[in-house]
């Protein structure tokens, strides 16, 4: 009960000084918007009334369904007021959802020089079964995880705000973005493994580890961009992203922090399960040495590597089916294909953090045999560093 209770107290001192900085992290000069055309807005709107549907042939020789609809603005200078949308008629359709009465889309409202007033369906508004998903794995974690999915869940949040809070604004005022994702990387690790994992010796050898894991990814990510001149204007996004910023944007950096940041999930997980190993074995074996411990534990570390590489590799494999279907559509000439930048940053991406995992084992058992059989030299200062570890460790 006391062990809840204090973990209740710094919870709830984890969720005020993250409001108390939040102010500072968002405390940067943004550049104002430009994605918009002259005189637009992009706004919620409801569909009151299914106004045509029909086929119409388009561009590519193939035919399509459209519609043309009334919707209801629901904000913004133009609230209340009805218009006519339509969707398929001017744009090529990638899906084939139809509009019904009652639906929720956004809609750009343009105002051209004369002051004639059109309106352009962009998309359906999504928030509200996102939000039922979000409800939905928080009471799931909750449920199957109990105190400890509590703290997971705090410290999901606390990653959303360093992120939202600190990483991007500093990113689009301006700043470099390697050196704001390196900082940003480095507060994450420091509060949600702790609060996470709780203080003691297996989240200090996690932290620990983890940082110079990171720096070493950092480093092959930089080394390898620069030697297969990646600038990070490999896709579109990237390209409209880069014209749209008043201020320039390093996009090298960006594409560098993109690495580290995507990094530092699987990396969680892989160093607290390796340093909760070490600490088990000598927790079953006081006797083994170094050297014991060291092989023991790499014996665990081997799995590890193998099943972490190969969900990363999956990972990034289903966020890229279209580039895998461009390999496909190559018929073999992948030595042609790969010389493309979209493609080559995907590589480079996969490869760098798979060596970070491999890299990551070897490292982790050593600091975390160090700390296991020699934080008890360390005199008053031993007491500072907590238990070995919280909860009798982690495991797969």
């Amino acid at each position: 009960m006391k062990k809840s209770a204090l973990w209740f107290v710094v919870a709830m001192l984890a969720i005020v000084i993250g409001v108390a900085v939040y102010p500072y992290f968002a405390n940067v000069d943004l550049p104002e918007a430009s994605f918009s055309a002259y005189g637009s807005e992009t706004v919620r709107a409801r569909v009151t009334q299914i106004l045509e549907e029909g086929t119409i042939d388009i561009d590519t020789g193939q035919s399509q369904p459209y519609q043309v609809a009334r919707v209801e603005i629901l904000e913004g200078e133009y609230q209340g007021i009805p218009m006519e949308i339509d969707y398929g008629k001017r744009q090529v359709r990638t899906d084939t959802y139809r509009l019904a009465v009652g639906d929720r889309v956004l809609v750009t409202i343009s105002k051209t020089p004369d002051n004639v007033v059109n309106a352009y369906f962009v998309d359906y508004m999504r928030s509200t079964p996102l939000l039922w998903l979000a409800g939905i794995f928080a009471v799931a974690i909750l449920v199957i995880s109990g105190w400890k999915g509590l703290r997971s869940l705090l410290s999901m949040a606390f990653s959303l705000l360093v992120i939202i809070g600190y990483i991007i604004p500093h990113i689009l005022a301006g700043e470099d973005p390697l050196t704001v994702s390196i900082i940003g990387s480095a507060i994450l690790l420091g509060v949600t493994l702790y609060l996470t994992y709780g203080w003691n010796l297996k989240s200090h050898a996690a932290v620990f580890s983890m940082i110079v894991v990171l720096l070493l990814t950092g480093g092959l990510s930089f080394l390898f961009v620069v030697i297969t001149r990646l600038s990070g204007m490999g896709d579109e996004n990237s390209m409209f992203l880069a014209q749209s910023m008043q201020n320039p944007l390093n996009m090298r950096g960006l594409l560098l922090g993109g690495m580290i940041i995507g990094a530092l999930g699987v990396l969680d997980d892989l160093v607290t399960t390796q340093a909760a190993a070490v600490f088990e074995l000598h927790h079953a074996n006081p006797g083994l040495g170094f050297v014991g411990l060291y092989r023991s534990a790499m014996r665990i570390g081997q799995d590890h590597v193998a099943a972490t590489v190969n969900t990363l590799v999956l990972a990034y494999a289903g966020a890229s089916l279209p580039m895998l279907l461009m390999f496909s559509m190559a018929r073999g000439n992948y030595a042609y294909l790969v010389n493309f930048a979209v493609v080559a940053e995907e590589v480079v991406r996969t490869l760098v953090g798979s060596l970070g995992l491999i890299a990551a084992v070897p490292l982790t058992t050593a600091v975390a045999i160090g700390f296991a059989l020699y934080a008890d030299r360390l005199g008053a200062l031993r007491q500072v560093l907590g238990p070995e570890g919280a909860e009798g460790g982690h495991h797969h």
